[in-house]
């Protein structure tokens, strides 16, 4: 009987030994491909760029260092900013002849699409075209095509063109009848991320702020599409307020596109632009692809002179971070790099966060200190620079933003969730024992004492304290006019450079050349920060394979990616720790 264990036990440490290795050699053949030449791309004569986007989201797509595992190194070229980099170098390209926009989606912000749309209108000076079909256009998706010549709609497809809204929700009567109640200290009138939890209606201050932040954006929505569609402002806001182009044949009457047609025929007006028989396909390359095809052109470089531009996109959190996930640990590392590196010349900081953590801010915040003590550092805003977001851009030797961009939010809150009603209602009751008065600091479970709400109250002044005098400092203003227009006002970027929040009014692009310019070089390549390491678990779900996905990948791909959105925000609520300086709402223009 023993010696039939023996051979069972043999037998299954074999299969499983060669399980392991055919494994092991599968990912060693996965990472030889991976890790040798790009897939060739080939552009052929008299092609069309098709723009699909739907899967950008971020500007930059990251640098990834694998722990123990170098063959699996690295740095994916699908952000924004590599196809913005793609489209400038189609321009002179003599293979590319226009560019296709095809029922596009986007999931970019505003100012994103400020940006892409404006090197849309660059790429065509150079007499190229850029043309879209749609079976229906978001709001969203409507401006950045806006900027097309020529501009399809299906006969029944719809545009949506209604202007800008805002819906708050508010949560105390639900408190109330739960026993679930948030303890909220605040320094901020218009710090509003709190006022759902205390009260039913949105306050004065609050709708004053919304209203203004809309106007702005919006404002600067028609501003470009009546440029590019030779339509007065006057009359865009008109359409909206009528729903004026909710048809086709409404939306062809406004002159909001151009022709009522299928996808068929949109392709055959491409056909014939570019000299092609009917009967024949014409080339095409996806912009992603188009990105590979261009991404050697950085390497072939002369320039010796860099301009260091490192990414700082998503929340402020403590630790290592991620590419959605700014942290010290990273931010730290790509400062020190860019700032040691003797090539850099400048070091550009793009900003895309509604903030977070007021510690990790401050420790960002310092850093950029440090580099501006060797070298120029130039912020470049994205979407939103809020809160924390504006605290680490607030020291720099220059300030861009698009007008879209949501930024400022000086202001600090904190806030505890307290379950004292909950437990009572349910027949539980707590009591503590304590040497000391304060020893038992805050729980859950009792209710909030005067005492500890009044040393809490004074650390949320302290950081907001903290946070004017860098701002006052950094932007060369006194405490009190910082003040003024500060308490957590949110601000567009457009309302920001009237107020000295920011200093210029552009994109990346114009960002960059400034810090050039302030680092004494004319001929220079960019470099991309921060590298992020990652462990082995990550690269087996980067690989695809169906039993290494991440439970967030696994959720995504089960409720689709609005509803993983709701989730996001629940779990942000519940993960916050300490003071926060952080966007007081979410704002998504579709």
């Amino acid at each position: 009987m023993q010696f039939l264990k023996n051979v069972l036990s043999t037998l299954v440490g074999l299969f499983l030994f060669c399980f392991l290795f055919f494994f092991l050699i599968v990912l060693i053949g996965v990472a030889a491909a991976g890790s040798g030449k790009e897939e060739i791309v080939v552009v052929k004569d008299n092609s069309v760029i098709e723009l699909d986007i739907a899967g950008v989201t971020n500007d930059y797509s990251g640098k990834f260092k694998y722990k123990d595992f170098a063959m699996f190194d690295s740095e994916p070229k699908d952000g924004l900013m590599d196809i913005i980099k793609a489209i400038d170098y189609a321009k002179k390209d003599e293979k590319i002849k226009g560019i296709s926009i095809t029922n596009s989606s986007s999931m970019l912000g505003i100012a994103q699409n400020k940006a892409l749309r404006d090197k849309l209108e660059d790429f065509k000076k150079s007499g190229k075209f850029v043309v879209s079909y749609s079976d229906g256009y978001s709001q969203s998706d409507y401006y950045l095509n806006s900027v097309s010549d020529t501009i399809y709609l299906n006969p029944v497809g719809d545009l949506d063109f209604k202007g800008l809204s805002s819906e708050v929700m508010f949560y105390k009567d639900l408190q109330e009848k739960t026993g679930i109640t948030m303890e909220v200290i605040r320094h901020g009138k218009y710090k509003s991320a709190v006022e759902p939890f205390l009260s039913n209606e949105m306050s004065p201050a609050n709708r004053e702020q919304i209203t203004a932040l809309l106007t702005s954006v919006w404002s600067s929505v028609v501003t470009d599409i009546s440029k590019s569609r030779k339509i007065p402002v006057d009359s865009l806001n008109s359409i909206a307020d009528n729903l004026g182009a909710r048809t086709p044949e409404l939306a062809k009457q406004v002159k909001l596109i151009d022709k009522i047609g299928y996808e068929d025929e949109y392709h055959a007006g491409i056909k014939k632009a570019l000299k092609v028989k009917k009967d024949e396909d014409y080339n095409s390359v996806a912009i992603l692809d188009y990105v590979k095809a261009t991404a050697m052109n950085d390497l072939l470089s002369s320039a010796e002179d860099e301009i260091a531009v490192i990414y700082a996109q998503g929340e402020i959190r403590g630790g290592e971070g991620d590419v959605n996930i700014i942290a010290e640990g990273a931010m730290r590392t790509a400062l020190k790099a860019a700032r040691d590196n003797k090539n850099v010349k400048a070091i550009v900081l793009r900003v895309d966060s509604p903030g977070g953590s007021a510690l990790t801010s401050e420790l960002i915040w310092r850093d950029i200190e440090l580099a501006k003590k060797v070298k120029p550092v130039v912020v470049s805003m994205g979407n939103l620079a809020a809160s924390g977001g504006y605290y680490i851009s607030c020291n720099a030797s220059r300030i861009f933003a698009e007008p879209g961009t949501i930024t400022g939010s000086i202001g600090v809150f904190g806030v505890l969730p307290n379950f004292t009603k909950l437990s009572n209602n349910i027949g539980i009751h707590t009591e503590q024992v304590s040497t000391h008065k304060n020893a038992s600091g805050y729980s859950v479970f009792t209710p909030l004492k005067d005492d500890t709400r009044a040393i809490i109250q004074q650390g949320v002044e302290k950081v907001y304290t903290t946070f004017v005098s860098r701002v006052a400092a950094g932007r060369k203003l006194s405490f009190d006019q910082v003040d003024a227009i500060a308490q957590g006002r949110v601000w567009s970027g457009a309302e920001a450079l009237k107020n000295g929040l920011v200093d210029e009014i552009g994109g990346l692009d114009a960002a960059i050349k400034y810090a050039a310019k302030l680092g004494k070089t004319t001929d220079y390549s960019t470099k991309n920060y921060p590298e992020y390491e990652k462990d082995f678990g990550k690269i087996l779900a980067r690989l695809g394979l169906p039993f290494a996905s991440t439970k967030e990948e696994f959720i995504k791909e089960e409720l689709g990616e609005e509803n993983y959105r709701v989730i996001q925000r629940i779990r942000r609520v519940s993960q916050l720790k300490g003071t926060q300086v952080i966007m007081p709402y979410e704002i998504n223009i579709r």
